[in-house]
Formats: C-alpha cells, sequence, structure tokens
C-alpha cells in the first residue's frame, strides 16, 4: 500500500483538536498585534521622552565630560528609562499573555527579578554599543553607517562567545546532562558535529517557560548543547534526538554567519535610512538635535524599530531557509521523521500550525507546522528504512 503523505500529516495535525487548533491560532495571531502595538507605545515613549527632557539635562550635566562618557551615560540611561516606563507592556505582553495561553508558570517575582537583570545588561551592552556608534559619526561623517554595521556584526560575534559563559547562567542553572539513554545518544550527535561530550547540558528552562526545546550556543570551544528539563519530562527518546538533530543542524550549517551577515547587511541598511529621515521625524517629535548628538537616540531607536518593522519578511524568509536545512539535517543524522513529526506537534500550540500563506510570509520565523510535517512525512516515505 502506498503510504499518504498527505493524509499522514493530516493526521498528526487534526491530532490536536479542534479547541487546540482554535486556541493557537488565537495566540498566534496576537502575538502579531503586539509588535504593532509594541511599536506604537515605542513611539509615544519616544516623544514623552523628547517632551519632559531628560536626556537633555543628564548631557547638560556631563557636557564637560568626553564624548565617549556622554554618549555611554544616555544611550544607557534611555535604554533602561524607557524599558521601565513601559513596564506595564512588557508585564502584559511578554508575562501576562504566556501565562493565560498557559505557555509559562513563571510566578511574576521571578520574571520581574530575571528581566530587571537582563534590564542591566542590556542597557551597559547598549550603551556601550551606541557609544560606538556616536564614536563612528563623529569621526567618519557621511560614511559612518557603513563601519557601524560591521560595529554591529563584531558586537553579535562577541556575544555569541560570551554568552553561554558569561550571560546564559545568570538566568538558569546548566549542569552536565546526566548518564542515561539520551546522554549516549546525544554524545554520537555531539561527535558528528566536533562537539565536546562534555559541552551537553541540561538546564531549567522549565523555569520561564512549558515549551519543549533545546539549543546549540556558543562558537568554537564554547560551543554547547543544551536541553531544556521540559524536553526531558514531556518526549521521548526519539524526540530528543530528533530535536537536538535539528539544533544541531543550525550549528554545522553555519546559520549563526548567516544570520550575523544578514545583521551586518541590514543594520547598513538601517543606519543609511536612519540618517536620511532622521531629521525629519525629530521634526515631527519636536526634538532640536542632529543626529550625532546622543540625546536623540529616541528618535535614532525609532526610526530602526519601524525599518525592523518593515524588514520583517526579509529576516524571517532567511531564518525559515535555516529552519528547513536544520530539519533536514536532523533526518538525515538520526532519520526519525515520525519523533520529529510529534515533537513538532507540540509546538502547535505557541504557533498556528495552518497559518494564511501571507501571515506565514510576513511573520513566521519557522515554516508552518504542517510545512514541516508533511516535509518530515515526505522523507519518511522516500527513506522507508
Amino acid at each position: 500500500m502506498t503510504f499518504d503523505v498527505q493524509l499522514a500529516t493530516d493526521n498528526y495535525i487534526n491530532a490536536l483538536g479542534a479547541e487546540v487548533l482554535t486556541k493557537a491560532a488565537a495566540y498566534t495571531s496576537g502575538s502579531h498585534w503586539t509588535l504593532l502595538w509594541g511599536f506604537l507605545i515605542s513611539a509615544a515613549v519616544t516623544w514623552l521622552f523628547v517632551k519632559i527632557q531628560v536626556l537633555e539635562k543628564i548631557e547638560d550635566k556631563l557636557r564637560n565630560r568626553s564624548l565617549w562618557l556622554r554618549s555611554v551615560t544616555v544611550s544607557g540611561a534611555y535604554l533602561l528609562l524607557s524599558s521601565v516606563l513601559v513596564l506595564p507592556w512588557t508585564l502584559y505582553s511578554d508575562w501576562w499573555r504566556e501565562v493565560a495561553y498557559g505557555k509559562t508558570s513563571q510566578p511574576l517575582t521571578d520574571f520581574v527579578t530575571q528581566g530587571s537583570i537582563s534590564l542591566v545588561i542590556s542597557s551597559v551592552l547598549g550603551g556601550l554599543f551606541f557609544s560606538g556608534v556616536y564614536f563612528l559619526m563623529r569621526r567618519l561623517g557621511k560614511n559612518w553607517w557603513a563601519w557601524s554595521g560591521g560595529l554591529t556584526a563584531v558586537s553579535i560575534t562577541a556575544l555569541m562567545l560570551v554568552g553561554p559563559i558569561w550571560i546564559e547562567p545568570l538566568f538558569n542553572n546548566y549542569t552536565p546532562l546526566p548518564q542515561g539513554q539520551v546522554r549516549e545518544a546525544l554524545e554520537v550527535l555531539a561527535k558528528q558535529a566536533n562537539i565536546q561530550p562534555d559541552r551537553i547540558f541540561v538546564y531549567d528552562g522549565s523555569r520561564q517557560s512549558n515549551r519543549f526545546t533545546a539549543n546549540v550556543s556558543g562558537l568554537g570551544s564554547s560551543a554547547r548543547i543544551a536541553i531544556s528539563d521540559v524536553a526531558l519530562k514531556s518526549a521521548s527518546l526519539d524526540e530528543v534526538k530528533a530535536v537536538t538533530g535539528h539544533e544541531i543542524g543550525h550549528y554545522v550549517s553555519g546559520h549563526i554567519w548567516n544570520l550575523i551577515g544578514t545583521a551586518m547587511v541590514l543594520s547598513m541598511i538601517f543606519f543609511y535610512l536612519t540618517n536620511a529621515m532622521f531629521n525629519k521625524v525629530a521634526i515631527c517629535m519636536g526634538l532640536s538635535a542632529n543626529i550625532e548628538d546622543p540625546k536623540g537616540i529616541p528618535v535614532l531607536l525609532l526610526c530602526i524599530s519601524f525599518l525592523s518593522l518593515l524588514a520583517q519578511p526579509i529576516t524571517n524568509y532567511v531564518t525559515r531557509v535555516g529552519e528547513i536545512e536544520a530539519d533536514q539535517y536532523s533526518y538525515k543524522a538520526v532519520n526519525l521523521p515520525d519523533a520529529m513529526a510529534s515533537a513538532l506537534v507540540k509546538t502547535a500550540e505557541y504557533r498556528d500550525p495552518r497559518p494564511h500563506p501571507w501571515q506565514e510570509l510576513v511573520f513566521y520565523t519557522h515554516p508552518s507546522v504542517e510545512k514541516r510535517v508533511k516535509a518530515a512525512m515526505e522523507w519518511k516515505a522516500s527513506h522507508p528504512n
């Protein structure tokens, strides 16, 4: 009897039930709307900061200090203060919605605590990054945008190197994966990818999310495989192997370099266009400042946010291509298409498995679950052994 790929795909998706599919569609649609609302809120925050002139007051107190110190302080202060100002929105979009849809069990106090740590880190690192951007503006003049793209690439690469060592342990407890069937299976996959067996960890991902996940992070000697404890509790051995094979596929295929390259090119374009539109947006907001003035960072970031929103179809397309390649690596490495399909179905609860094609094109960072399950069944049909 011929294996029916479409029937097998439909069986996996329909097994979720109408209620779960409806809930997933509502959650996904709501998540897309939060992108627009988030931008509108950031525009309101920009206007407010321009009106109250708090950054001008900070810069005025530092007028006798170096440009670098003024840039770091003003940029970091804006990132910190604006995040505090939009805290109610952050609580709604990142915590309350997740709790309401059953995606997390994280207590509010822990969410706020971890968010505070993240805010301090992002404010410091963001301040340092934009101080570099302002330095390039003053030193290189009209060509600053091109060099800022390089600064973006270097910054992302540095974060990839130090993140697993210094940053991620601030949010989760990473311990070596205990001996057993799971570790034995993952050591085989790690060896194929030239990742050291002592770099396989389990972490308390259930602290933030109920989602079944794994990841491979870091570069070179800092690369590691990390499995969420949710995966170990709610997934079969084959599902863990299939999903981990997918994550290793990203590492082996060098997708991080594709993303860094994409980020560099897009940041150059964003900075170039921001340079062209800054004065007009500043006038609309009531700001009297040139683009090289650190006190203009609210308008600078608003322009970049707007361009990033418009560029989502491009960035999401690049990511989706990488996801397809990673799936194919998993099929070749472990040949468990049914395990991949069942694992993917578990992610359908927070990503509508059957979106409209335009919705997928614009908003989806991954191909739809239905497409990915169908690809798994196509692999199964062509590799019956």
